[in-house]
């Protein structure tokens, strides 16, 4: 008789919007973090609506240098990493991204000095900071951490877009950025798990007893899916709510 083979089961994808196949196109997208990119640019447009006057050019360079920052700059980091997304992109490539996208940021920083003066300075250093520490996890991972994400990712684009508006903060703008942390680090208590289960999880075995005594058998796919519907709903959700803050100003 012939031995019984147990298939393992394939591997997932790395995040609910990427694929498992390879190439370019698939690895800057998936680098890209769309929705998660998306949602962090958000903060900025609600930081910006804030304003007693809207400003489009302003709220366009500080959407820009969030971009480059985040979306391009900190992404490129965190790929160097392991590689949690299984890119094929070469390092140098990454760092180059990196470099790029962070002295593209700097660069509209020091243009709003300008404008705005010397007080901007601290938030220009304080986003290099931020992508550099948390990214590459110096100081001994010290700065990479929930509160360092949820401060770094949702209060700080709330309070530097209001700035880069008015030159000033507020009550208003600072109970906004507490909105910006707390839905970060929801982000992160949701996202952790589910990175867990994609990326680093073979199997899920058990079952879930209901106090009638039916049971609800638990795998991969049953405990990813309110993580990452949730983590998509809330996304795009922020998205929109951002857009209508903005258009509510510029279009009335």
């Amino acid at each position: 008789m012939g031995h019984e083979v147990i298939g393992v089961p394939e591997a997932l994808a790395p995040a609910y919007y990427t694929s498992r196949t390879t190439g370019w196109r698939r690895d800057v997208w998936a680098l890209l973090h769309p929705p998660y990119t998306a949602w962090h640019l958000s903060y900025v447009l609600i930081g910006a609506s804030l304003a007693p006057t809207l400003n489009a050019v302003r709220l366009i360079a500080t959407v820009l240098a969030f971009f480059l920052a985040v979306g391009i700059a900190a992404h490129a980091l965190d790929g160097l990493r392991g590689r949690p997304l299984r890119t094929g992109l070469p390092a140098g490539v990454l760092w180059t991204a990196a470099v790029v996208g962070l002295l593209g940021a700097v660069v509209l920083g020091i243009a709003g000095v300008t404008v705005l003066g010397p007080w901007l300075l601290p938030f220009i250093a304080l986003g290099v900071f931020f992508v550099f520490a948390y990214n590459l996890e110096l100081l001994r991972g010290q700065v990479h951490g929930d509160f360092w994400f949820a401060l770094s990712w949702g209060a700080f684009p709330v309070l530097t877009a209001y700035f880069a508006q008015t030159g000033r903060l507020s009550i208003a703008a600072l109970a906004a950025a507490v909105a910006g942390y707390a839905l970060s680090y929801a982000q992160r208590m949701l996202s952790t798990p589910a990175r867990l289960l994609r990326r680093r999880s073979r199997s899920v075995t058990g079952a879930l007893t209901l106090s009638d005594g039916s049971q609800i058998a638990l795998d991969q796919p049953t405990l990813l899916r309110p993580l990452e519907r949730a983590l998509a709903a809330t996304s795009w959700g922020v998205v929109a709510l951002s857009l209508g803050l903005v258009a509510s100003r510029l279009f009335l």
